[in-house]
């Protein structure tokens, strides 16, 4: 079969795409996997797989998520650390843009650790095979149980708040330690960074800002020193390191510049309280490309930006080198993936000369346009190098006026049982599903080599109903009725 690179042609009114991704080209800069290309069925082609092909074995709407494409952003950033930081560094996943088995096994793969954010994620990450050594487990309010799996696990608690310190004291006081520590110390301690917030502003939506002081997340600056005593003065509370993360969907790299001299300072506040500060993690956040006008950095630029800044923050102040942590999800994973739907009905209004092209999936599969006006490209898979004739609303399944997947698309004319393509949904899309309307959830097929496996079971009617429970009442005038 042939296969050539999706490229832009040249004649004006030809197919979109993308220009042709050359090895080694940052996956977070490119709006489809790097694998991509258009076969000699006029198909869109993903990991060796034709993608129309992919929807009639596999049906729609169908995650596709490419090996080569992930595995390549976790090089890139692995590599690029190695290359620019001097000192020990750690890359960590965070899993919340999509936590499952096959991602987190895959991750951990290459060399990576888990960032999560939920009992649930850390148990999926422990049963996919990732290192508690390498888990760090997050969020701003964790049950007393949560905490529990993680202590006994031997992951590290990022601790986000005063509430969450005094239960970690409670916890120990109890005798929850992890088996290792337990063996390897006459005095057990609990492993713990301390989030704080920065007060470091940076243009992104709203609601994925988290580094400035209005924030849910992080101890207040003005409450650190009375925190570091706390730790201080607690011995089962073994803090080895600071944390701060400062939002997501970045463009931007000066907040990174300026986020590390923020943690600096607070690293050698840290050590006249006496605390062992070994490691800085500066979160993630680096953006990727949804559109042709989006213009993250690249990884390596980014990489380059949080070493140099983070050596240079340590050699003003005279203090060895930490082990850098940085938590990316989105970049590692968002353009990795593509959404394939089935186009189903339309609907033309003359008078507002406006087309709706509906598709058998929207809001349940992916939230974020609803939920944060975010924008997508998309593809017709089944015919990729027609002309872009049309501007159209492509439009979900649901009821609701606001499940709106593209407000406006170019596409060539569709028809009822096109393949469209959406790209770069592999950050915050399947792991914000749901089952508004009772829709049952996708599957996701993991693709490589001209290989296609799946790694999430397509939901059935019978899973929806797996959990609900009729009472004894309802059931009785059920039965008599």
């Amino acid at each position: 079969m042939v296969s050539t690179p999706i490229a832009t042609p040249k004649n004006s009114g030809a197919h979109y795409l993308v220009e042709p991704t050359a090895d080694g080209r940052s996956p977070n800069q490119s709006l489809l996997p790097l694998t991509a290309k258009v076969n000699e069925q006029n198909h869109l082609e993903i990991g060796g797989c034709d993608v129309p092909t992919l929807v009639e074995q596999f049906q729609s709407p169908l995650y596709i998520l490419d090996e080569a494409t992930l595995r390549a952003a976790c090089r890139q950033y692995r590599d690029a650390f190695q290359r620019h930081y001097p000192g020990e560094s750690l890359v960590i996943y965070a899993s919340k843009a999509w936590n499952c088995l096959a991602v987190c096994a895959l991750i951990a793969s290459e060399g990576l650790g888990i960032d999560v954010v939920s009992g649930g994620e850390l148990f999926t990450a422990l049963q996919a095979g990732v290192s508690p050594a390498q888990t760090y487990f997050h969020g701003n309010n964790k049950s007393a149980a949560e905490l529990e799996l993680a202590i006994t696990s031997g992951a590290t608690v990022v601790v986000d708040n005063w509430s969450e310190l005094h239960l970690l004291v409670d916890l120990a006081q109890a005798g929850i330690y992890s088996p290792d520590v337990i063996t390897a110390t006459e005095q057990p301690s609990i492993r713990i960074l301390l989030r704080l917030t920065p007060g470091i502003e940076c243009h992104t939506h709203d609601y994925i800002r988290t580094g400035s002081i209005d924030s849910k997340f992080g101890f207040d600056p003005e409450q650190l020193e009375s925190v570091f005593a706390f730790v201080r003065d607690h011995a089962v509370l073994n803090c080895v390191g600071l944390h701060a993360h400062i939002g997501s969907q970045i463009f931007e790299v000066q907040p990174h510049h300026d986020l590390a001299g923020v943690l600096v300072d607070w690293m050698v506040k840290a050590t006249e309280y006496g605390l062992p500060i070994q490691e800085i993690d500066v979160g993630g956040g680096l953006g990727i490309r949804y559109t042709e006008s989006d213009d993250p950095p690249s990884i390596e630029a980014w990489v380059q930006v949080v070493c140099e800044a983070m050596v240079n923050a340590c050699n003003e102040r005279g203090v060895a080198l930490p082990r850098l942590i940085s938590e990316p999800g989105r970049s590692l994973i968002g353009s990795a993936c593509v959404t394939a739907y089935t186009v189903g009905s339309d609907k033309t209004i003359p008078s507002l000369n406006k087309t709706y092209v509906t598709v058998d999936g929207g809001m349940s599969d992916n939230p974020r346009p609803i939920t944060y006006q975010s924008l997508y490209r998309a593809v017709v898979a089944n015919r990729m190098h027609e002309a872009m004739t049309e501007t159209v609303t492509v439009a979900g399944k649901h009821c609701e006026s606001g499940d709106i997947v593209i407000p406006s698309a170019q596409l060539p004319k569709t028809t009822s049982g096109d393949v469209l393509v959406v790209m770069a949904t592999g950050a915050y899309n399947y792991s914000m599903a749901s089952n508004y309307n009772r829709l049952p959830r996708p599957a996701a097929v993991l693709v490589h080599q001209g290989e296609a496996n799946i790694i999430l079971q397509r939901e059935t009617y019978d899973d929806l109903l797996r959990q609900d429970r009729l009472p004894h009442r309802l059931q009785s005038e059920q039965n008599n009725g």
